[in-house]
């Protein structure tokens, strides 16, 4: 842990790689996009209603309102996950977690902070989230036993963020990340009833970690034996049977988690993207469309059954962790953008008919880390599978920069004027080269 807490400290700008910076902006740009559209989601108003009447410093995006520096972390985190079209593969929801903490941090630095220091902490901030998810056995691991990682995992990311940019030393930062460990948690009892507690979670975690940092900065001390196999440690707790502790700093500042995340092009859960894309593939093979196949059949392993193998798509968090309804949707509308997941698609009886007619059935031989085999039957008799190992939106199938920038403008439009969302692209275009990171707010209004 005192070599986590060194490595937060003392990593440089000039030691990232120049293809490291480079995605960073695309993640950061992309997190912008999600937060902006989710701020007039439902839950994000709802979270919102909570601090009537509060008032701060610290922009609320996507509004005109300014609020304390925590509940600013809080609600923009929120808001980052509200759509599901926030990052993946870190944490596991990186972005969302740790950007709304560090933009936080900037405002209360009492400096300016500027475009380089802030990509470093933001990619230390995913590095050492995704690090705490691989020291408890992996995402499959540590999400099948029912917690969910975004919150378990990334408060941590969040206070090595925020750690970085008020300037903790590494005494501080180990303090930061002990008292991470006590603000986390998550479980993903919300998947039984599509209920919205999965949203609040990326802002719980990204205030969790702001105020470590800020209690560690005033001097009040974490635990630091928190990931040492003693009773009450964050691993021995949360991941007696599949712990792998010598994750936490294996190839530190050698390989960088932040390489391995996705963008969603899809407005749904992750474990959906894979059979999305087999199934676009499928449909232009057998050089078919919709009216004419007699049914698809989706075979997958156990957790993504568990996770995304739930038919109810009354409430749009249902819909967005239903693999069924993200094919049907696919096969009906031909996309699965965020319009694919609104209120009067949900209740498309083209769609409906499409949800029986989609079947899942668990493999006991796939790998739990695994992607679906999608089988697609014609009316005529043909039939076809496959299976997308790296689906659009993987560092091994990335959006171009276009798709990325054109994703971005579209979500961002929701909520400010094309002309602030062209100003925002650009300033985190050339984020290395800014003065001052506070500058952005001004865009995010």
């Amino acid at each position: 842990m005192e070599r986590l807490a060194r490595f937060c400290v003392e990593t440089r700008f000039e030691d990232l790689p120049p293809a490291l910076v480079a995605q960073a902006k695309r993640h950061i740009l992309d997190t912008f996009g999600a937060s902006l559209a989710g701020a007039g989601s439902e839950v994000a108003r709802q979270a919102r209603s909570v601090f009537a009447g509060d008032t701060g410093h610290t922009q609320v995006w996507g509004t005109d309102w300014r609020v304390g520096t925590a509940q600013a972390a809080l609600l923009n985190g929120i808001a980052a996950h509200a759509l599901e079209l926030d990052d993946t593969g870190g944490c596991d929801h990186s972005g969302a977690v740790v950007l709304p903490a560090a933009m936080a941090a900037v405002s209360m630095a009492g400096r300016a902070v500027n475009g380089q220091a802030f990509i470093a902490a933001v990619i230390i901030g995913y590095d050492i989230g995704r690090r705490v998810l691989e020291a408890c056995g992996g995402y499959s691991a540590h999400n099948g036993a029912g917690w969910h990682s975004t919150a378990t995992c990334g408060v941590f990311g969040a206070a090595a963020a925020s750690a970085r940019i008020l300037g903790l030393d590494a005494a501080q930062t180990l303090s930061a990340l002990g008292i991470a460990g006590s603000f986390s948690g998550g479980l993903w009892a919300f998947i039984h009833d599509g209920s919205q507690s999965k949203k609040l979670h990326s802002g719980r975690a990204a205030e969790g970690g702001l105020l470590a940092a800020r209690f560690a900065q005033r001097g009040i001390s974490g635990p630091s034996q928190l990931f040492d196999d003693v009773w009450g440690g964050f691993l021995k707790t949360l991941a007696a049977e599949t712990a792998v502790p010598e994750a936490l700093d294996q190839d530190l500042g050698q390989v960088w988690k932040l390489a391995r995340c996705s963008i969603k092009p899809y407005a749904a859960c992750r474990g959906t993207h894979s059979a999305i894309d087999a199934l676009g593939l499928l449909l232009t093979h057998l050089q078919i469309g919709a009216e004419q196949v007699e049914d698809v059949q989706v075979s997958l392993c156990g957790l993504l059954q568990d996770m995304c193998g739930g038919q109810g798509v009354a409430s749009l968090a249902a819909a967005q962790m239903s693999l069924r309804y993200a094919l049907a949707a696919r096969l009906v509308l031909g996309h699965c953008r965020l319009d694919a997941y609104d209120d009067a698609r949900r209740s498309d009886p083209r769609i409906a008919r499409w949800l029986s007619r989609i079947r899942l059935d668990v493999d006991p031989l796939l790998s739990e880390d695994g992607e679906p085999v999608v089988t697609v039957r014609t009316l005529d008799g043909r039939q076809a599978s496959l299976c997308v190992d790296v689906p659009l939106g993987a560092p091994g199938n990335p959006l171009s920069d276009e798709a990325l920038e054109e994703k971005f403008l579209s979500l961002a439009a929701r909520t400010i004027a094309p002309r602030q969302a062209q100003a925002l692209l650009a300033q985190v275009q050339r984020l290395e080269t800014l003065e001052s990171v506070a500058a952005l707010e001004r865009c995010l209004a």
